[in-house]
């Protein structure tokens, strides 16, 4: 059954548009400190007053006439949306390999367990038949519009072709490319779709399993990165966001996870911070000896606590946030002598520039 939208609101919006000048004004009239004017307005200009407003909200002190407190500057806001920024770009690199790991796993599995370079083409490896059709319907869409578009041109011998142009200039039969060419068209949330729509448990459970995850968690996950890596690519807000759909907790011992029955609190589950646990445990079985942890970590262990509050680390402290190594050191290990909590402290870490 098709869900319903909901109702819309009864309100008229009749705010009339601001020049960048005067919306600088706006932040200082409601108590922000900005020392160079013209400079937060070329900011402006450059974000978005749209964009940059929601960085805004933790620093006011939470009336109807949103006013900052005291003491609150316009960097304190910049650094705080510059953070966001390195944050999601930390995320894609984890997201990046997570996707591209469950491309080869899918296509590996189902081509060699039935032999079947096109076996996607076959309804009987789909639970769904009309959302198997829709999907054959959007192959052939993609095949289509390269085949109206310019030719790719191979100028030299470091120049080459999209492997899809060169299958579809080649081969006049199977309509189709191969699975393995097919997978690499598809965007996260059509690959998540297809893995979802198999018909038989056991081949999603080897395709989960060759990533070191159950089928269950894998389709949940997935749902998941499609949102955060939607997200993340339209550059829109990470830190605090609610995201809608998140990642189920994994029961089975052979998954990585925190130890610890407190180590996520369940007012943290509908935060980042179960997100970002996810992706690392991805990352123990495809890229053991990764450094994206302690990447991940030498961002996050500058930030005050408001920053980690809101994406869910709610031990009120950041030593290491998981295991670097292997999967049976994957943990949680927090520590309150490593967290920033004053607001002087705030306002002399972490500071970045976008210039």
């Amino acid at each position: 059954m098709r869900r319903q939208p909901r109702p819309r609101g009864s309100g008229h919006y009749d705010k009339p548009p601001m020049m960048n000048v005067d919306l600088v004004k706006r932040l200082a009239d409601r108590g922000l400190e900005i020392p160079h004017p013209d400079r937060a307005a070329r900011y402006l200009r450059h974000i978005g007053y749209y964009r940059l407003s929601p960085y805004t909200i933790p620093f006011q002190q939470g009336g109807p006439d949103h006013q900052f407190r005291t003491g609150t500057s316009f960097d304190d806001v910049l650094d705080l949306y510059v953070f966001d920024r390195e944050l999601r770009l930390v995320v894609l690199d984890a997201l990046e390999r997570a996707e591209v790991a469950l491309r080869a796993a899918l296509t590996d599995h189902m081509s060699t367990r039935y032999d079947d370079a096109h076996w996607y083409v076959d309804p009987s490896h789909f639970d769904q038949q009309r959302r198997h059709g829709n999907f054959l319907t959007l192959v052939r869409k993609i095949c289509e519009e390269r085949l109206l578009g310019k030719p790719d041109s191979a100028q030299d011998h470091l120049v080459h072709v999209s492997a899809l142009e060169h299958y579809l200039t080649t081969y006049g039969t199977p309509e189709m490319p191969p699975s393995w060419l097919m997978v690499e068209t598809l965007s996260i949330g059509q690959l998540t779709s297809l893995y979802r729509n198999l018909q038989r448990r056991a081949d999603r459970t080897e395709i989960a399993k060759s990533i070191g995850l159950t089928a269950p968690v894998l389709e949940s996950w997935m749902l998941t990165y499609t949102r955060v890596r939607n997200i993340s690519a339209h550059h829109g807000r990470l830190w605090n966001v609610g995201l809608g759909v998140y990642p189920m907790i994994p029961t089975s011992p052979k998954i990585s996870w925190l130890s610890g029955t407190d180590s996520l609190p369940a007012r943290s589950r509908k935060r980042l911070y179960p997100v970002l646990v996810s992706l690392q445990s991805i990352l123990n079985e495809i890229s053991p000896h990764s450094s994206w942890a302690q990447r991940l970590h030498n961002l996050l262990n500058t930030r005050p606590k408001l920053n980690l509050i809101a994406m869910g680390p709610l031990k009120t402290g950041l030593k290491i946030l998981f295991g670097l190594a292997t999967s049976a050191e994957f943990h949680c290990s927090l520590s309150e002598d490593h967290m920033i909590t004053s607001s002087s402290e705030r306002s002399t870490v972490g500071r970045h520039s976008v210039n």
